[in-house]
C-alpha cells in the first residue's frame, strides 16, 4: 500500500514541474461545530481545522485522536514541494530503514469528494489504495496527508485540466496560483480538512532529509490533542 501514494501522480507532477472529544470553536450560521485537532512534532505545531463536509472522515478522525492511535506515529513519506503522509500505525517505534505504508486498522472509508474543498497547500487529506485495488477511491482507516505542493499558473492547470478532466473555478485557480498545492490530486483523495495555524511547520518537515522510500532519516513524530475551546 506504499502507493496509496501516487505513483503515476508523482510522476506527472515532475513533468509538470520540471522537477473535546469534540472541538467546539465558534458556530457556522446553521448551528454547526468546528472541530480543531493540534498536530504537535519537534519542528513546531500545527492546528488543523477537519470538514463537516466530510463527515464520515471527520469523525473517523476525531476518534483516532481521541483513542491516541495517532500518538508517537511518524510521518514516514516526505516528499518535498509535494506532501507529508503520516498515520501507518506500524510507524510506532519502526526501526531504521524499516519500510513503512502498509499499515491500516482494518477497515477503510468511502469517498468524500466535495468540490468546493481541494488540495491546496495546507490540506489534509485522506490516503488511500491505488485505482487498480481500489476503484472506488475508499479512503485509508488512518493514513493521511497535507499538502505542500507548489505554485501553479493558469498554462499548468489548463493542462491538469485536459489531463484529469477537471474544472478549476475562478477562486481555486487563484489559490493555485499564489498560495500553491497539487490540484492533479482533486476529485482522487478525499480532502477533510486544513491547516489554520502552523503552515510553516509542513514547509520544515518538508525540507526534511530523507532516505528510502521517502522516509525522514531523523523520525518525525506526532502527537495530536482535540482542542478545546
Amino acid at each position: 500500500m506504499t502507493t496509496k501514494k501516487i505513483c503515476f501522480l508523482v510522476a506527472f507532477l515532475a513533468f509538470l514541474t520540471g522537477v473535546s472529544a469534540q472541538t467546539v470553536d465558534k458556530q457556522k450560521g446553521n448551528g454547526e461545530k468546528i472541530y480543531y485537532v493540534k498536530i504537535e512534532t519537534s519542528y513546531g505545531d500545527m492546528v488543523v481545522k477537519l470538514y463537516n463536509e466530510t463527515p464520515l472522515h471527520r469523525d473517523n478522525f476525531l476518534k483516532l485522536v481521541k483513542d491516541g492511535t495517532y500518538n508517537d506515529l511518524l510521518f514516514h513519506r516526505v516528499i518535498n514541494q509535494f506532501m507529508i503522509q503520516g498515520g501507518d500505525p506500524n510507524s510506532r517505534n519502526a526501526k531504521p530503514g524499516q519500510m513503512l505504508g502498509d499499515g491500516e486498522l482494518g477497515y477503510t472509508i468511502p469517498a468524500e469528494f466535495v468540490p468546493s474543498l481541494y488540495h491546496k497547500k495546507g490540506a489534509l487529506a485522506a490516503a488511500r489504495q491505488a485505482d487498480q485495488v481500489n476503484p472506488e477511491k475508499r479512503s485509508s482507516s488512518c493514513q493521511f496527508y497535507i499538502v505542500q505542493g507548489n505554485k501553479w499558473d493558469a498554462e499548468r492547470l489548463k493542462m491538469v485540466e485536459q489531463r484529469f478532466g477537471h474544472t478549476f473555478t475562478k477562486e481555486q485557480a487563484e489559490v493555485y496560483a499564489t498560495l500553491g498545492g497539487t490540484p492533479f490530486l482533486d476529485g482522487e483523495y478525499t480532502v477533510f480538512g486544513e491547516v489554520v495555524e502552523g503552515i510553516e511547520v509542513v514547509d520544515r518537515i518538508a525540507a526534511v532529509a530523507c532516505g528510502p522510500m521517502d522516509r525522514p532519516v531523523e523520525d518525525v513524530k506526532m502527537k495530536m490533542t482535540i482542542i478545546e475551546k
